[in-house]
């Protein structure tokens, strides 16, 4: 398995349209052949504008593949506009996972 991890900083007054931008990806992520988790980290501070996201998924090739999907794409397209940085994404070897099942 492999994540793809992105930091951002999030403009001020933007935290919730960020939370609920990513909530309205979780959908088109299920269907995405390979996909397996979003984690999305926010600092420890309540009112920090730090976030990191990690997703997991099966292989390099699910993860790279869902750059094409028309949805995920506009919409991470729109999750942007909240930032005012973010990190180049990057890909990660998954060592070690345990994710419960529901």
């Amino acid at each position: 398995m492999v994540a793809r991890v992105t930091h951002y900083r999030i403009r001020v007054g933007k935290v919730e349209e960020f939370a609920a931008t990513l909530e309205s990806l979780i959908p088109a992520m299920d269907r995405l052949k390979g996909f397996r988790v979003l984690l999305v980290l926010q600092g420890p501070d309540p009112e920090s504008r730090e976030a990191t996201a990690i997703s997991v998924w099966e292989t390099p090739a699910d993860m790279r593949e869902s750059d094409n999907d028309e949805f995920y794409f506009h919409a991470v397209a729109k999750l942007l506009t909240c930032c005012e940085s973010f990190s180049p994404m990057h890909e990660q070897k998954v060592l070690v996972s345990k994710f419960a099942k529901r």
